[in-house]
């Protein structure tokens, strides 16, 4: 196999180290506390974009944990939410995390962009937990959340998938204005 065959996406290695997997996370605040922490972190490490997200079961087990991974990985797909589904995918060995008959709930630190929001209904989730809302991001950074339908909820909805808008927004908030006063604001 040539090396360019080969696609690996590594999240950075202070997830396993500073994030308690064990903890039980068992309402909204508690699970975007811990997406916008991981966001929090990220920019401040400079190891990805301000981003962070969280899959957990209802049980507030947490499952998975993603940060932006864009340019340190040179690949578009690299979101928080992508890599969070990614490694749930690969920790519970299937790639619809609710095949088991289990609720998830995906916390990200801001709306999904038109990719990652488009992965939530293909990945399982049945609950989609938001910080911050694409008008923030687009407000405070350079990214480009993308188009999505005029009722992109309701059609979440149509899927069986739960939103919930603006859980600690001003957190939320406060990563990008981080991000943007920070010098290496390159991701």
């Amino acid at each position: 196999m040539n090396d360019h065959d080969r696609i690996e996406l590594i999240l950075p290695d202070w997830i396993d180290r500073d994030i308690d997997f064990a903890r039980r996370y068992h309402d909204d605040e508690s699970r975007m506390g811990l997406a916008i922490g991981l966001a929090r972190r990220n920019v401040e490490l400079g190891s990805g974009g301000p981003f962070g997200a969280a899959i957990f079961r209802s049980d507030g087990e947490l499952v998975a944990a993603g940060v932006n991974r864009v340019v340190p990985q040179q690949c578009s797909v690299a979101h928080a939410e992508m890599m969070a589904f990614m490694s749930a995918q690969k920790r519970l060995g299937r790639y619809r995390v609710n095949d088991d008959g289990e609720k998830y709930i995906l916390a990200t630190s801001a709306q999904p962009c038109a990719m990652c929001y488009g992965a939530s209904f293909w990945a399982g989730i049945d609950a989609l937990v938001i910080g911050a809302r694409a008008e923030d991001v687009m407000e405070l950074s350079a990214f480009d959340e993308g188009p999505l339908p005029a009722d992109w909820i309701g059609e979440l909805g149509k899927r069986g998938i739960e939103v919930r808008r603006d859980v600690l927004r001003d957190q939320a908030r406060g990563v990008f204005e981080l991000y943007r006063s920070s010098a290496g604001a390159s991701y």
